[in-house]
């Protein structure tokens, strides 16, 4: 069972994410993040989110979210039969942006590796035998951003959800901490 949460900034994705995997018998806790020692404020995110994870759960702290996917039982660091929980996209995003130059004046080279990840990620959820939760933001509802590199993360950011979302079984939509089905 592969499940999309998405929602937008504070609407419960995170909290509903881990009551979707609650009852699994070992669950794999995929942060995408990275510590900044800079700013306070994510580091209290950061710690709010760890201190709610039950101590039974692996923390794995990456960006290679299509190497995680991949691994499966007897694999050496894949918990058997684990759950994997991918929290969130959004930061996947960002730090893959990051990493593949995609800030850059000429960013057509940083798009196609950014464009060669996003696939790797949707070939990997088609492909894992694992059941997968993935949360993720919705950034496209607002008003439409002042600058250049606003929009292009917008659009990025709308296309990962949108591929994400027709490999998943089930997408789940986040509102003042409500679900709603979307999928199926």
């Amino acid at each position: 069972m592969r499940r999309l949460v998405i929602g937008g900034a504070r609407s419960g994705k995170s909290r509903f994410a881990e009551q979707l995997v609650a009852d699994a018998a070992s669950v794999d806790y995929v942060a995408t993040s990275e510590p900044r020692v800079d700013d306070p404020e994510w580091a209290e995110r950061i710690a709010a989110h760890v201190a709610r994870r039950p101590a039974s759960w692996r923390s794995v702290e990456t960006v290679d979210l299509a190497a995680v996917l991949g691994e499966g039982p007897g694999s050496g660091s894949a918990e058997q039969g684990a759950v994997v929980l991918i929290d969130c996209l959004t930061v996947w995003l960002t730090r893959v942006m990051d990493a593949c130059g995609c800030w850059e004046a000429d960013a057509a080279e940083g798009l196609r590796c950014l464009g060669d990840r996003v696939d790797e990620l949707v070939a990997a959820l088609e492909r894992t035998g694992r059941d997968v939760v993935l949360v993720t933001n919705e950034v496209g509802q607002g008003v439409v951003p002042a600058t250049a590199s606003g929009r292009l993360f917008r659009d990025q950011m709308g296309i990962v959800n949108a591929r994400v979302a027709a490999v998943t079984d089930e997408v789940w939509w986040l509102v003042a901490g409500l679900p709603t089905r979307l999928k199926p």
